[in-house]
């Protein structure tokens, strides 16, 4: 195989788009999919071929990249391809889709014949855009080269995590680390909600913390966005965030760890969205530290 593949996309929200405009620029041939077309359509322009069904869609493909909502969806999805799947195509299965989602997806993977890997990515729509995504992959060492090319054009460093998908490393990995950025978050949202309740400028609060342990980029950037009032485009909306806490609090259960602030997140994030504001920025959980009124 050379490193020229073809290439299926299933699924392009902020981030499936992203890394399908950036596998069609490293010159791979790119097929999209989304179950909302009009969302695939803008593709045409970078070069994908915009598919009417999954089945279309992943037909000689050599590596089928999945990036949905959750688990189910990304099953749901695959099932539906699954007349069009070849035995020895490379699955990279990047949606978040919880610890016990992996079980499933894996034996879909056997019972098709496809090489599967676990590998969702930590950044945002900027890195996403850029091709600056972290790949954190589990997947057979022997295959490798089959996906490589494919995350050398959606990120700038992979992190491999084991050499068994269906063992779920990667994903683990990635609840993890997304259980500290929902944090960072909220903190970062109701630092602003008590500064403004308490008649306290918030520059002072960031003069107070600047260049100190306590100061973060992150905290910044998030603050920025509900300060000036750019939640939208998100980077990652309210409503991925909420499925992705929701998971973080059920890894925790199955695990019998008990996770409050995780629990207290995914509250606060689920309460924005119910309140209007689940396509914005996931900084926008901002509005939950206020009683309900219209457009909050």
């Amino acid at each position: 195989m050379t490193d020229q593949l073809t290439v299926s996309v299933l699924g392009t929200g902020i981030m499936g788009a992203a890394m399908a405009r950036n596998l069609a620029r490293a010159g791979h041939a790119v097929r999209v999919w989304n179950r909302t077309r009009a969302k695939a359509e803008p593709l045409t322009a970078d070069g994908a071929h915009v598919a009417g069904t999954p089945e279309e869609a992943v037909r000689d493909a050599d590596v089928v990249l999945t990036m949905l909502h959750d688990g189910p969806a990304a099953l749901d999805v695959m099932r539906e391809a699954a007349p069009g799947l070849r035995p020895g195509t490379a699955w990279v299965q990047s949606t978040t889709a919880g610890v016990e989602a992996i079980g499933p997806l894996a034996g879909f993977a056997r019972e098709h014949g496809l090489v599967f890997f676990d590998a969702p990515v930590l950044g945002t729509r900027q890195p996403a855009e850029a091709g600056r995504l972290l790949v954190l992959a589990a997947g057979p060492a022997d295959a490798r080269h089959l996906v490589t090319p494919v995350f050398d054009a959606v990120g700038d460093r992979t992190v491999w995590t084991g050499e068994d998908g269906a063992e779920g490393s990667a994903t683990r990995l990635k609840l993890v680390a997304n259980s500290w950025v929902i944090a960072a978050t909220n903190a970062a949202g109701e630092v602003l909600a008590l500064a403004g309740a308490l008649g306290v400028d918030p520059d002072h609060f960031f003069d107070a913390i600047a260049g100190g342990g306590l100061d973060m980029g992150y905290l910044r950037a998030k603050a920025a966005l509900i300060r000036e009032g750019r939640l939208t485009p998100p980077q990652f909306a309210v409503r991925t965030a909420a499925k992705d806490a929701r998971l973080i609090v059920e890894a925790g259960e199955r695990a019998g760890v008990r996770l409050d602030v995780a629990a207290a997140g995914a509250d606060r994030l689920a309460r924005a969205a119910a309140r209007g504001h689940g396509e914005e920025d996931m900084a926008a959980a901002y509005y939950a530290s206020f009683p309900e009124q219209p457009g909050t």
